[in-house]
């Protein structure tokens, strides 16, 4: 009861660390996606170069998230950025890029070449068909991948705070250093909260987009 009093207590510095973790997480989701998935897309056409930027988006996702905001600190303090919200944000994009990238592959290079076939039938070009059969049905899929990064992030912008990004991850940095457990617990619980919500969202949405004869191929499956 001590945790949900201290929350009860100190609801207005939750909302503004609530809605600091929602911006950064956000805005790095969006920038990942406007950059993953034209790469995801563009790499179904080269096996070779795929194999490459997988490996590359593999190797990001190994770096300690401390050990890359330590090594962007040098890069952009000449620009001012070397802490706080930038590097953070730079962060959360590089990270996002396997889940976004791998998933839009794998989506688009697994549509049924008998659905290309009859595209390419009907004299569809290439860009049509990218755009009216494959990209609709990888939405599912990609979709995932968004929901995986997501969930990712939420709990990277926590390690965030350290270098003075803000956001729920406030309270575990100022709960450690006051040894106040309550605090610690409180931020804990609010960005487990935040990632069970988004995670919810995120999987009705990709429910929803998924066309209905698949969703009855897959009970049926079952």
């Amino acid at each position: 009861m001590s945790v949900l009093s201290f929350i009860s207590d100190n609801w207005q510095q939750v909302l503004q660390l609530s809605w600091e973790h929602m911006w950064i997480v956000g805005v790095s989701l969006m920038l990942a996606t406007l950059i993953g998935i034209p790469i995801g897309i563009l790499i179904t056409k080269n096996d070779e170069v795929a194999k490459r930027v997988l490996n590359a988006a593999n190797i990001m996702m190994t770096i300690p998230s401390l050990a890359l905001f330590g090594i962007m600190l040098p890069l952009l303090s000449p620009f001012g950025h070397g802490l706080g919200t930038v590097p953070a944000v730079i962060a959360l994009v590089l990270y996002s890029q396997l889940p976004i990238i791998r998933n839009t592959y794998t989506a688009i290079r697994n549509v049924p070449p008998s659905m290309i076939d009859a595209g390419r039938g009907m004299g569809m070009t290439n860009w049509r068909l990218l755009t009216q059969v494959e990209i609709p049905m990888a939405v599912p899929v990609i979709l995932a991948g968004l929901r995986t990064a997501a969930v990712m992030n939420i709990g990277i912008a926590a390690i965030a705070t350290y270098i003075g990004a803000g956001g729920l991850g406030v309270f575990i940095q100022q709960g450690i250093g006051r040894a106040y457990d309550d605090m610690v617990i409180a931020g804990a619980l609010l960005v487990s909260l935040f990632a069970i919500l988004v995670d919810g969202g995120m999987a009705l949405l990709e429910w929803w987009s998924t066309p209905k004869g698949i969703r009855i191929q897959r009970k049926l499956g079952k």
